[in-house]
């Protein structure tokens, strides 16, 4: 019985902890992502931070670190594009053409002074969804 508690109580933990980060990037023969030069806002970028949870409410979908993240495109373009970090303030969010100096990519590839490395829970991104989201930061960050 005490090893099944345990079990129990691990997979409860296991749970929690994956709530916010979703599963992951995808795998595999159904795989169909790829690197794109001039990536959308709305079916690539809003894709990525429905897939990794960022959305969740345990996350921005709550407003987590003061950035709202839902299922609203043009709400969440005006949340990210131009915006002042509140952690650093010397940064903005996402500044259109450098995606080196905003707070997204900063935030994403774990050089933030001031929290952690998002996503918080789950694996970071990969290649694929990192390149993309740089990749729209550096054609202007369209709001398309």
């Amino acid at each position: 019985m005490p090893l099944l508690r345990s079990f129990l109580a691990a997979s409860v933990v296991a749970t929690f902890l994956a709530a916010c980060g979703g599963s992951g990037s995808p795998s595999g023969p159904g795989d169909t992502r790829e690197i794109k030069s001039n990536p959308s806002f709305a079916a690539d970028v809003q894709e990525i931070f429905t897939r990794k949870g960022c959305r969740a409410a345990s996350c921005h979908g709550s407003a987590a670190g003061g950035l709202i993240l839902g299922s609203n495109v043009d709400a969440n373009y005006g949340f990210l594009v131009g915006v002042p970090s509140m952690s650093e303030p010397n940064f903005n969010r996402v500044t259109p053409n450098d995606a080196t100096n905003s707070y997204l990519v900063i935030k994403l590839e774990g050089r933030q002074r001031v929290g952690a490395r998002m996503p918080l829970r789950g694996s970071s991104l990969d290649d694929i969804d990192l390149t993309n989201i740089r990749n729209w930061i550096n054609t202007g960050a369209p709001n398309n």
